[in-house]
């Protein structure tokens, strides 16, 4: 539980660490917040977490860093002692709740959220069943219509997107943020997809440094370059795929019509899958 330190209200800025957060501090940030505290003054405080080995930030690395390049002596803050799990919800919720985020940073940020809640909550690594799983929706639902109202999608799209996350490791994370073109959702889960450490070291590199356009596109170059031809593709199963991508983007009532219009042959597949009509 997170206990509150409420008697210090003001920490010295060189006894504060910034080390072990999920994303480093962004130059271009920092520099327009020398700006606005230059000529405003320093509105707020920051979060801290006290450990036994000293102070280390939780939200507000970017006006720490902004306030060291100042060469002010303290900063305001409240001080906090907690968990590790507890940290990383705070700086996970922080950044999700506040900041402009990238469809990576996103995925990433809510997967490692959801790790965090089953740290908090080892009952729900046993399953997301019964009320664990009641329980969890109702923690994560807001957040979730936040984001999806944020971006303009759906909240079935924000969960698509923490499962995405969920396949990248720190070094991943880390190599694509650098990646001159932003990571979209299907090169993550493409990325997601690769069973082998050798490949999918490499299709996150190409991206990294601009030498693919997407995952699908480094994943073929890697085949390419091992000899490995291409797996033919079977003509049903690009049909399906189509058909069922179709019917679950399309509206209730759409997906009704279409039954409607379609229903005498709807049936006539049934009987065929089911091995005729029931005597």
């Amino acid at each position: 539980m997170i206990e509150r330190l409420t008697s210090i209200t003001e920490l010295p800025v060189g006894a504060i660490h910034i080390e072990g957060r999920l994303r480093d501090v962004s130059a271009s940030g920092v520099s327009t917040l020398v700006e606005t505290i230059r000529e405003n003054g320093f509105v707020g405080r920051i979060t801290v977490r006290r450990k036994k080995d000293g102070d280390y930030v939780l939200d507000g690395a970017h006006r720490l860093t902004a306030m060291r390049e100042l060469g002010a002596d303290t900063i305001p803050c409240d001080v906090v002692r907690c968990s590790d799990a507890e940290a990383a919800m705070f700086e996970i919720d922080g950044n999700l709740a506040g900041a402009d985020m990238s469809t990576l940073d996103e995925a990433y940020f809510l997967a490692r959220r959801r790790e965090a809640v089953q740290k908090l909550h080892p009952e729900l690594k046993q399953g997301m069943g019964g009320a664990a799983a009641r329980w969890f929706q109702l923690n994560f639902s807001s957040l979730a219509q936040s984001i999806a109202e944020k971006r303009s999608i759906s909240e079935r799209q924000v969960y698509k997107i923490m499962a995405a996350g969920a396949t990248l490791d720190p070094h991943d994370y880390r190599m694509l943020r650098e990646a001159p073109k932003p990571v979209a959702l299907a090169d993550l889960i493409e990325i997601g997809k690769i069973k082998e450490t050798v490949e999918r070291y490499d299709v996150v590199q190409a991206l990294a440094v601009g030498t693919a356009k997407s995952a699908k596109a480094a994943r073929k170059a890697y085949a390419a370059e091992r000899g490995e031809a291409p797996s033919a593709k079977d003509p049903v199963d690009d049909a399906f795929n189509r058909l069922r991508n179709t019917f679950e983007r399309a509206p209730m009532a759409a997906r009704r019509r279409f039954v409607e219009a379609y229903l005498d042959t709807l049936a006539s597949l049934v009987e065929d899958a089911q091995g005729g009509p029931a005597e």
